[in-house]
């Protein structure tokens, strides 16, 4: 007997389960991101004394010159983050993609390590080596008779968000030159056009949306970060202003609200320039099986010079890191280039005074990664396989957290949740459950995207030939589709877990007691005195282990699933 499969436009428009679940996640989304959100940006635009709609607000923000300066100041770091970061990615993507060059996957990955370290423990490292009396400074002064102020003010801010967040542009702008398509370098190179010319005309145009991307990601990560600035003593940036507010003048203050839409607003127009630059423009190829871009043998001088400059960019980015474990080892490193004596005591006292801090972070990175898992697949399923009313809504609201900075999100949680108390007089706010689910709002559209392209890879026909053989809703989705996304919920909960395993932004900001304190917190606490910090460093290596090992375990994951679905064909 033959059964009739339905088409996706024969889907069930809406089950009592299906809407139950939209109307769970909604409420979700609603009181842990929207409600905090809108408190906020509705608290900027309230006068503190009537209650009533204002403007005044925000006159006073553009008619304070310290409040002025610190908009201009994360405008001009965040620019300049974006050029030095394109110095650095740019040579690394080029000859990784554009010639044989030998090396090219562990210069990749390598490449990719800077992101598995938060930027303000590399602050410190950088300050060491690279600061007024560090390594690089010393050996200067004592060689040349001078100094350069690599870390002075917001040069070091610029050099540290640079050489950490350039990954972002690597990976997008080298993703973008493998799929140029070669026919198009070859028409080109009929024409008369090589070399430079060849690049600026017709290569890097082509691979501008991987550009753009990365370059925007770069723009936003900087322009809302927290504890880089604080921890070099740069306080005169927005996002730094906007936690010394809150924290220093209190929750009634209205400007640390004022601040806190400003950086929304930078957000989401960053955002919406790199959308609008490649709007109306092609960058479509017609490749048919091979494509990518043609790969040039180098010369015996090219490639003296091309390693060299592979392996300066290199040395550098990976400096954050090398100092980080040269301090955790160190007895004394004050005034000199190399620390006077090495010592494991540092990693003695994390383990013994500071196991709290792992065992909390392990805590709550899982529980974010499970709650970011479970919501972004039912909203993936939602969205790919219902026609049910609002699953698009509850798509772009998720997505939307990537335009909240995390310490938006913490003011607006302690806005929205401190007046809230349990029976005991505790705030709502002061619960570490708070933290986990900040750190899951956070990172909920990670998980989204992971989950997202998960089901997309499973057709339709598996799940109806299942309902057709009398196999209920639920048992089709428990049976067939959670096992064949499997790959994507644990990529997903990877990613999540690993990057909220080292957030700081809203961590700091709704932290109330050192018992309740993950990783993150520890490594500020630590760093912010010299006598912290070899066990801040000893901690900061434990953390990027940490996440070095969630990240190899994703791509594991996603190599296993890769192979599998292969197989599968």
């Amino acid at each position: 007997m033959a059964y009739a499969l339905s088409s996706p436009s024969q889907r069930v428009s809406s089950r009592p389960g299906q809407t139950a679940a939209v109307l769970v996640i909604a409420l979700f989304l609603g009181v842990f991101l929207i409600v905090p959100a809108g408190t906020v940006i509705y608290t900027a635009f309230t006068d503190k004394g009537t209650g009533t709609f204002t403007f005044v607000n925000f006159f006073d923000f553009f008619g304070t010159d310290l409040f002025v300066r610190s908009f201009w100041n994360s405008v001009y770091v965040s620019g300049m983050s974006v050029v030095w970061a394109t110095v650095l990615a740019l040579p690394l993507a080029v000859l990784t993609t554009r010639f044989e060059f030998r090396g090219a996957i562990v210069i990749q990955t390598l490449g990719f390590v800077p992101l598995i370290m938060p930027p303000f423990v590399g602050a410190v490292a950088m300050q060491l080596l690279f600061g007024r009396n560090g390594t690089v400074n010393l050996l200067l002064n004592d060689r040349f008779g001078f100094k350069l102020p690599f870390m002075d003010g917001l040069n070091g801010v610029i050099f540290v968000q640079s050489l950490h967040y350039f990954p972002f542009i690597l990976i997008n702008l080298s993703t973008s030159l493998r799929n140029i398509d070669r026919s198009m370098e070859e028409a080109a190179q009929n024409l008369g056009a090589s070399g430079f010319r060849l690049f600026r005309r017709i290569v890097f145009p082509l691979a501008m949306p991987g550009y753009l991307a990365g370059a925007s990601l770069v723009f936003v990560k900087v322009f809302d970060d927290l504890a880089t600035p604080l921890l070099l003593n740069v306080k005169d940036m927005l996002a730094p202003q906007a936690y010394l507010r809150v924290t220093s003048v209190g929750l009634t203050d209205p400007m640390g609200y004022v601040i806190s839409v400003i950086l929304i607003a930078v957000s989401i127009f960053a955002m919406w320039v790199s959308a609008i630059a490649m709007r109306g423009k092609d960058y479509s190829t017609v490749q048919r099986g091979g494509g990518g871009l043609s790969r040039r043998q180098l010369g015996t001088g090219e490639s003296v010079v091309a390693y060299g400059v592979v392996m300066l960019i290199l040395l550098l980015v990976l400096s954050p890191h090398i100092g980080l474990l040269l301090l955790s080892f160190a007895t004394v490193w004050s005034f000199s280039p190399l620390p006077d004596a090495f010592t494991v005591a540092h990693y003695g006292r994390v383990f013994g005074e500071s196991s709290l801090y792992i065992k909390n972070t392990l805590i709550y990175a899982s529980l974010a990664g499970l709650i970011d898992v479970a919501v972004g697949g039912a909203i993936a399923y939602l969205v790919l396989r219902t026609r049910i009313v609002g699953r698009r809504w509850l798509d772009w609201a998720a997505t939307s957290a990537l335009a909240i900075p995390g310490v938006v999100l913490g003011i607006g949680y302690l806005r929205t949740f401190y007046g809230v108390t349990l029976p005991d007089g505790t705030p709502l706010a002061a619960l570490w459950v708070m933290v986990v689910l900040a750190l899951a709002i956070r990172r909920l559209p990670y998980a989204l995207r992971a989950c997202y392209a998960a089901l997309q890879q499973i057709s339709e026909s598996l799940e109806e030939a299942a309902e057709n053989l009398g196999a209920t809703k639920f048992h089709t989705v428990r049976r067939i589709v959670l096992p064949l996304m499997m790959g994507g919920l644990l990529a997903g909960f990877v990613t999540s877990f690993s990057t909220a395993a080292v957030e700081l932004s809203a961590t700091l900001m709704l932290i109330q007691s050192n018992s309740d304190a993950p990783i993150a917190y520890g490594l500020y606490v630590f760093m912010q005195s010299p006598a912290g910090r070899g066990p801040g460093a000893a901690l900061g290596v434990i953390a990027v282990v940490m996440v070095a090992l969630c990240t190899l375990l994703s791509h594991y994951v996603i190599e296993r699933r890769q192979k599998a679905n292969g197989m599968a064909k």
